[in-house]
């Protein structure tokens, strides 16, 4: 048995999308956000550790229910159609092994933390397991997707302080807005093939408005964003960080003047960039007040 998981980790490790750790990225940088903003600062070693961990761990278990949810519809998309298991590679039950496995060990880290962070991480399994479902329903996926990836904002405040205060919620906001954003550019590279099977996205349903509502959407990020940086009275180099944020944006809506599906895809890879350069402006500021 033992040797047999052992041939088989390297398509366990491609369907955990651990080859690709921007999705780790994306769902990082809004956990440190939370992190220093709850701290006012640095974190507690042990709370950032736990969360950094947590982070890694619910992306991969993400990424193995999205793929056992997809698993007829991927072989029929020209991206998704070499996955492990939409190839055949890797069985429906591995998956969901592979899961409860990975969720289980992010449920073991939050133990150690407190009793609000830990009844609030239910929801985050919750968010999670549903996400990949809700593309068969609803063409607002994203949104699902969103409140997914925010939910270690609560959470960090949780852990860091004890309380979920109500100005934390704006972060919230803020982050499910910036989701929506870059997976409506993730969506985009797969529209055409979304089309003619019948999977539903925000980049379906916005159609050719999605540059203008795309845009509608930074715009509303950075706008939360300041009201965050007027809360939590954040300083100058907090917004020299939304302003390289927004000059950021606008280059993605460069990208994606023409709808191609490598520049949609390089524009969702383009916030890495914001994430970090948010970070970078709340760290920075932190340290230096």
């Amino acid at each position: 048995m033992t040797k047999n998981v052992a041939q088989r980790w390297p398509l366990y490790w491609k369907l955990m999308r651990f080859d690709r750790p921007i999705g780790i990225l994306l769902l990082l940088w809004p956990t440190l956000w939370g992190l220093w903003l709850a701290a006012d600062g640095v974190p507690r070693l042990d709370v950032f550790i736990i969360f950094v961990s947590g982070v890694v761990l619910m992306r991969a278990a993400g990424c193995v229910i999205n793929d056992y949810a997809d698993r007829d519809i991927d072989g029929h998309v020209k991206r998704t159609k070499d996955r492990p298991i939409a190839s055949g590679q890797v069985a429906p039950r591995e998956a969901l092994l592979l899961f409860a496995v990975l969720v289980t060990l992010a449920f073991v880290l939050v133990l150690f933390t407190n009793r609000l962070t830990i009844l609030l991480s239910l929801g985050g399994v919750a968010l999670a397991a549903c996400y990949p479902f809700m593309k068969r329903y609803t063409h607002l996926p994203q949104v699902v997707l969103g409140a997914a990836f925010s939910w270690s904002v609560p959470m960090a405040f949780a852990a860091q302080i004890n309380e979920v205060p109500p100005h934390s919620w704006l972060l919230y906001v803020a982050v499910v807005l910036w989701t929506v954003v870059y997976d409506t550019f993730y969506a985009m590279v797969d529209r055409d093939d979304d089309i003619k099977i019948g999977v539903k996205s925000t980049a379906v349903l916005f159609g050719d408005q999605d540059r203008v509502i795309t845009a509608g959407l930074q715009l509303m990020t950075l706008v939360s964003l300041l009201m965050v940086g007027q809360r939590f009275e954040l300083g100058t180099f907090y917004y020299l960080g939304l302003l390289l944020a927004a000059a950021l944006f606008a280059y993605q809506q460069f990208l994606i003047r023409y709808r191609h599906r490598e520049e949609c895809f390089k524009a969702f890879l383009n916030n890495n960039w914001v994430g970090m350069v948010i970070f970078a402006g709340i760290a920075i500021d932190r340290a230096v007040h």
